[in-house]
């Protein structure tokens, strides 16, 4: 004879083989995709992770090159670099630093591809940034000034400001554009930190040009341009 117990637990049990005929294949699927999920996760990042051990790899081989001031090897090795794992932050570090190597070795054409490549396809703005400044230098130094002002139009990441504008400022300079350069070289003294020495260098440059920043007048000389104005 049954108990009430026995009833209860057969009760209990029809009730779950219920569910699961009824929810079962949809309790399985989501159990597959969750699943399958955290293995593609899991996959992904372990893909990342070998990625950029490979790519540290390599960049340390470009920074010995770099040290033994090989620029074509130098070379060789920041193109396989940033053809197998151009997505790392290594292909773009080692783009800046071929693009130094080329420059000391004379190759100012391969230190443009180099720095145009970091500009372009870097991931993060800051070293969009530093390239366009470098690249906006190399042309500065061949007078090359509206293609500078171009690579300064694009070097946008935050913080580096100061820098572009000192840039912009002796690209117009040298254009003869006299005003637009001292707007420039303002702008670039009032976004540098003033505890840093090369904002001395941008205040230099307005003095020279008889626009020194109001901050960096003395009391002194104020007060005689006020009283000869007064006279």
């Amino acid at each position: 004879m049954a108990t009430h117990l026995d009833l209860e637990e057969q009760e209990q049990l029809d009730a779950v083989k219920h569910f699961w005929k009824r929810y079962g294949n949809v309790i399985v699927g989501v159990l597959i995709v969750v699943l399958a999920g955290a293995s593609a996760w899991n996959g992904w990042n372990w893909w990342q992770r070998d990625q950029a051990a490979k790519a540290g790899a390599m960049f340390d081989e470009l920074e010995r090159a770099a040290q033994a001031r090989d620029a074509d090897k130098a070379g060789r090795i920041f193109g396989d670099l940033k053809d197998r794992y151009g997505r790392t932050s290594f292909a773009q570090q080692g783009g800046l630093l071929n693009a130094r190597v080329q420059v000391e070795a004379g190759q100012t054409d391969a230190a443009k591809s180099a720095l145009t490549w970091v500009g372009t396809n870097a991931a993060e703005t800051e070293y969009q940034t530093i390239a366009r400044l470098r690249l906006a230098g190399l042309f500065l130094d061949e007078k090359q000034y509206d293609d500078a002002l171009k690579q300064l139009d694009s070097a946008t990441a935050a913080g580096f400001e100061g820098l572009v504008e000192d840039r912009r400022g002796d690209a117009l300079l040298a254009l003869g554009k006299t005003d637009e350069a001292k707007a420039a070289y303002k702008k670039a003294w009032l976004a540098m930190n003033p505890k840093i020495e090369y904002r001395r260098l941008i205040e230099a440059k307005l003095t020279s040009m008889g626009a020194p920043p109001e901050a960096a007048v003395s009391p002194d000389v104020a007060n005689a341009a006020s009283s000869g104005a007064s006279k």
